[in-house]
């Protein structure tokens, strides 16, 4: 076997991947890939849910050196979004190998050695931009329910014809648990367990979308250094959503779902609730064990400083909150990826590792949209 060599290799073709893809042409970069394990791009995209609406308008959901077309003012839907990111691949004539999973990265002197199939990959520079969603997080208790009830992580729910006829609980107080309860809640009886209480913005606020407000305010740049923005790191947002709003659906909230057996489920407060299905709404969880290198704690935790790592040459490219609120949105990775893609270029050393600039192990409900 013939090993490949690199300047650069990227891990993931969603949105974090392809803008790092198109900062590295700018620079003239020749030898680099992108490789992604899916058979097409934006694969995270693909997994959700067909009514999924973004609740960041279109102006603000561009990557960059490309428009999102559209009313700039209106939300774009999960496909149209999937479109966008295959014309931008297109667009910037990006190099990526489809079903190209990395099985292990690990360094062999002065390269990173990269094992992607039968494929062995040698790189100079590795970005991995695999994002926060990448294991489906379902509670230990969903062991304890019986066979008889239909389970499903949201990963896995498209549509309500997915979902069968009867009682359904949806776990999860994120974005998307509010979202698909609502849907849900048009044919069926609805109840959403809702653990920690989340902040409800609303979507439009005096006329004005609410990422308008946040970025005229500066919100959206505040660090995960400053002290807003360690506060902000550790509250999820509601945005365009509410327990009053959604009980207005038909929905039935309740409390944090603790524990479940044969076809009940058990809530905080000490109520009860049989059910004939269950959609986890309850996020994701990183997974970089296939990365056989020095970056984490004993408990998985990520050492990075916005994206750079302690192994030269290492980076992390859209992480949840990896330099602000936006690291992980659609149309405000730009930044982080730039300055990566400065770092990749030979610009200035890593600034010394802090606790503040730490990822955390668990992505809850987090949303990236």
């Amino acid at each position: 076997m013939t090993d490949e060599r690199y300047d650069v290799v990227v891990i993931g073709a969603g949105q974090a991947g392809l803008a790092i893809g198109n900062f590295l042409g700018k620079q003239g970069r020749r030898r680099f890939m992108i490789l992604e394990a899916a058979d097409s791009i934006a694969s995270a995209w693909r997994s959700r849910w067909d009514s999924l609406v973004l609740f960041t308008p279109r102006r603000y959901d561009a990557l960059p050196g490309l428009a999102f077309p559209g009313d700039p003012d209106g939300y774009p839907t999960r496909d149209e979004v999937i479109a966008y990111l295959e014309r931008y691949a297109a667009h910037f004539q990006l190099p990526i190998a489809l079903s190209s999973p990395v099985r292990s990265l690990t360094r062999d002197g002065d390269a990173f050695v990269l094992e992607a199939g039968a494929r062995r990959i040698l790189a100079d520079q590795v970005v991995v931009a695999t994002g926060p969603f990448q294991v489906p997080n379902v509670p230990k208790m969903a062991g304890g329910l019986s066979g008889e009830v239909f389970q499903t992580h949201s990963t896995d729910y498209g549509r309500p014809a997915d979902i069968p006829q009867g009682r359904v609980l949806v776990v999860g107080g994120g974005n998307t648990g509010f979202q698909i309860a609502k849907e849900l809640a048009a044919s069926r009886e609805v109840h959403l367990a809702i653990g920690s209480r989340q902040t409800p913005l609303p979507q439009r606020l005096l006329g004005r979308d609410l990422f308008w407000w946040l970025t005229k305010l500066g919100l959206l740049s505040k660090t995960v250094e400053s002290r807003l923005g360690q506060r902000l790191r550790s509250r999820d947002t509601l945005i365009g959503s509410s327990p009053r709003e959604v009980k207005r659906h038909g929905v039935q909230v309740r409390p944090r779902a603790v524990r479940a057996e044969g076809r009940t489920i058990g809530f905080a407060d000490g109520s009860e609730l049989d059910v004939d299905a269950v959609v986890w709404a309850s996020g994701y969880r990183p997974d970089h064990s296939w990365i056989e290198l020095p970056v984490t704690d004993d408990d998985g935790t990520l050492r990075h400083r916005r994206g750079v790592t302690e192994v030269r040459g290492l980076y992390f490219l859209g992480l949840s909150w990896q330099h602000t609120r936006g690291s992980a949105l659609l149309g405000f990775v730009a930044d982080d990826a730039a300055f990566i893609a400065e770092h990749l270029g030979g610009g200035s050393e890593p600034a010394p590792e802090t606790n503040d600039s730490r990822a955390p192990q668990a992505a809850g409900a987090a949303e990236g949209i």
